[in-house]
């Protein structure tokens, strides 16, 4: 067996480290503190990397290491790793999502004890010498409501533990199936209403740009004047003056913060609220934790290195040069046709079928299949979803995923055909490729309607009548934005048409909304490609 060497230029724990020294043909040299000139003079040498947060993996370095295979993150930030570098050179770059799930949901759910028992007000009371029992009045959590925002790992398990303190749990996460919640006994509620019953709304969404201040003053408004509010996910889900505002003004009960959005918050209004519990970002802070996050690289990196399964990968694997030649014009289609399904969805998937027809069945399905994924998931998650790890985080929401091969493709020598199901319902999108490269969609579930998918598409259902095109233009052209492109289908026994205008601008939402309200027009949705 030939060995293997893994830098480690991060502290790790003692359990990692010992894991990886435990594996035959693995050799493993521990230097820490390293900047980008010593790492890029010690990396050649090396098969993997393993790091924490301190050590920069830049471009220079991923130039520099000749036989690396992978960089392995202990825990989920890949902020200090070029990955469009690493692609470049072929190297997998690993994290470690998971491992301190537990941990972070335990602190949320501290934080909201901590708050309905005013336990650091009252630690603070007894060291000043006072004894005010009557003063810090707390509260039960049992059969009260615990909001749960965003119902991936962590916040699946925040749940598991409110309902074991006998709490009524409703959660809000538009991208996962109605299943994953019934199977947790959690009922799946819409935003307004999560906000209104919340007894205690705790957040465990990624901080996406659409994530941003998804806690504003709006928000906060349509909560009880009882409610406290528990964030250990990211600082920037919540617009900190307005929810010092609300504090101060007794809207709102109380608040527990892990995350800030400047840290450490220093000036912060919010630090001077005496019913704000703050803690230094401590989410992963736990002895439990730190091994686990070690622990589990260090089994990835043994694994990738021996078998060439890649767990957790953030970026794309290498295909061989005939693979990549004939599956990455599909590839790119499925994905295009992808992010179109997420757009005109109008509920969480729950399957997805994948199915290349005429020529196209002789190549490769699962490379194109998993491109489809990732145009469906792409935006939803702060970790970047490729084709790697596409799969992995469509098992997460629920979405299951049905390949096949073969049949006709009338009028086609090749058809790529996607179709999303859910909520009961099911869309269907076909496409071809034009001179075996140029993407085209070609249906849209029994409307045909050619069309170039790029740019910004704004696609509607409509009433087959004269003026429905000369309404939507007019309402355009007053805004100044301008049609590039347009096809319209014919029309279903119902009267019914669709159309794919291509603008040269994305709408506003309040342009959107006087489009939709048009004459005739049944629906809009705006896809940006």
């Amino acid at each position: 067996m030939e060995t293997k060497k893994i830098l480690i230029a991060d502290k790790l724990a003692e359990e990692g480290v010992n894991y990886l020294t435990a594996q035959p043909g693995i050799q493993v040299h521990l230097q820490t503190g390293l900047n980008e000139s010593a790492l890029c003079e010690l990396i050649p040498d090396f098969d993997a990397l393993l790091i924490r947060s301190d050590t920069q993996v830049t471009a220079k370095v991923l130039a520099a290491a000749k036989k690396l295979q992978m960089v392995g993150r202990a825990g989920i930030g890949v902020d200090n790793v070029d990955l469009a570098a690493a692609m470049e050179h072929g190297v997998i770059v690993m994290n470690t999502p998971d491992a301190n799930a537990v941990t972070t949901a335990e602190l949320a759910i501290a934080h909201m004890l901590s708050l309905s028992r005013n336990l650091p007000q009252a630690n603070a009371s007894v060291r000043a010498g006072l004894w005010e029992r009557s003063r810090w009045l707390g509260s039960e959590v049992a059969h009260k409501t615990l909001a749960v925002l965003g119902f991936g790992t962590i916040g699946r398990i925040v749940a598991q533990r409110g309902l074991g303190l006998g709490m009524r749990v409703l959660a809000h996460d538009p991208f996962v199936a109605p299943e994953v919640f019934e199977k947790l006994g959690v009922q799946s509620v819409d935003l307004p209403r999560l906000l209104r019953e919340a007894d205690y709304l705790t957040l465990h969404c990624p901080l996406l740009e659409q994530t941003r201040h998804v806690i504003g003053a709006e928000q906060l408004a349509h909560m009880k004047k009882s409610a406290r509010l528990i964030n250990c996910a990211r600082g920037g889900l919540v617009d900190e003056t307005a929810l010092a505002e609300a504090l101060s003004a007794g809207r709102l009960a109380g608040a527990a913060l892990d995350v800030f959005e400047q840290e450490p918050p220093l000036n912060s209004p919010l630090l001077a609220l005496d019913n704000v519990v703050c803690t230094p970002h401590l989410g992963a802070s736990t002895r439990e934790a730190q091994t686990a996050v070690s622990v589990e690289i260090a089994r990835q990196a043994v694994k990738y290195l021996q078998t060439g399964e890649a767990v957790n990968a953030l970026n794309l694997p290498r295909l061989s040069a005939e693979e990549l030649k004939q599956a990455q014009p599909f590839m790119q289609l499925a994905r295009i046709l992808g992010q179109v399904l997420a757009g005109l969805l109008e509920h969480p998937l729950t399957k997805l079928e994948v199915a290349l027809q005429g020529r196209a069945a002789d190549i490769k399905i699962r490379p194109v299949s998993a491109e489809a994924l990732v145009g469906v998931l792409s935006g939803r998650f702060s970790t970047p979803v490729n084709r790697v790890n596409a799969e992995c985080f469509a098992k997460r929401q629920g979405i299951s995923l049905l390949e096949t091969h073969g049949g006709d493709c009338e009028g086609y020598q090749s058809l790529l055909k996607i179709t999303g199901h859910g909520g009961g319902q099911s869309l269907s999108l076909s496409g071809t490729l034009l001179g075996d490269e140029h993407p085209r969609l070609v249906s849209i579930n029994h409307f045909e309607i050619e069309a170039a998918p790029e740019g910004v598409l704004l696609i509607t259902r409509h009433t087959d009548k004269p003026g429905v095109i000369a309404g939507i233009s007019s309402i355009l052209g007053a805004a100044d934005i301008n049609i590039t492109r347009m096809h319209v289908s014919n029309a279903d026994p119902q009267g019914v048409a669709m159309m794919a205008i291509a603008v040269n601008h994305p709408l506003s939402a309040e342009l959107i909304r006087a489009v939709q309200a048009a004459p005739a027009i049944h629906t809009v949705r705006q896809i940006v490609l």
